[in-house]
């Protein structure tokens, strides 16, 4: 076994900062059920898995989520069947996850942002914006909530 195998990197604090995503949701836009999307804590503890389906249509994406020690951010990597790719980064501001990233789409810079926001009644706000000016002015892509699924054991 490799010696860096035997340390256990996953079991500091900032690593367990996104686990109030973990679970099994129901994904609602303006009031309307919009998928179904599925949060492991997998390799130890060390990554979130995501697996989202949409309700309407075949849709579905995934995406890795990861603390990283050595630049003490957490990432995100996500791919979805639509062609969507998002190379994330951030960090926990004691309230909400918010990651973001730069990509090219259409030819053109867009910087996307992603924020997480756990509410003490169990459920979680996400909001996905982005932006085309280099972050002078931002335009929501999804704004949604995420309840527990009924069967939210995981």
């Amino acid at each position: 076994m490799p010696s860096w195998a035997q340390s256990a990197p996953c079991d500091q604090p900032e690593a367990r900062q996104f686990d109030f995503w973990a679970g099994k949701w129901d994904v609602y836009e303006k009031g309307e059920q919009v998928g179904f999307n599925h949060i492991s804590i997998i390799q130890g503890g060390c990554t979130l898995l995501e697996e989202y389906h949409g309700v309407k249509g075949p849709f579905e994406g995934k995406s890795f989520n990861y603390y990283d020690p050595s630049d003490t951010s957490w990432h995100q990597v996500w791919v979805d069947n639509s062609g969507t790719r998002l190379h994330l980064v951030g960090g926990f501001d004691g309230e909400r996850m918010v990651m973001s990233g730069s990509r090219l789409s259409k030819g053109a810079a867009v910087i996307d942002r992603i924020a997480w926001t756990p509410h003490p009644d169990g459920t979680v706000r996400q909001v996905w914006d982005y932006s085309r000016d280099e972050g002078k002015t931002f335009t929501i892509v999804f704004d949604g909530l995420y309840r527990p699924h009924p069967d939210g054991s995981d």
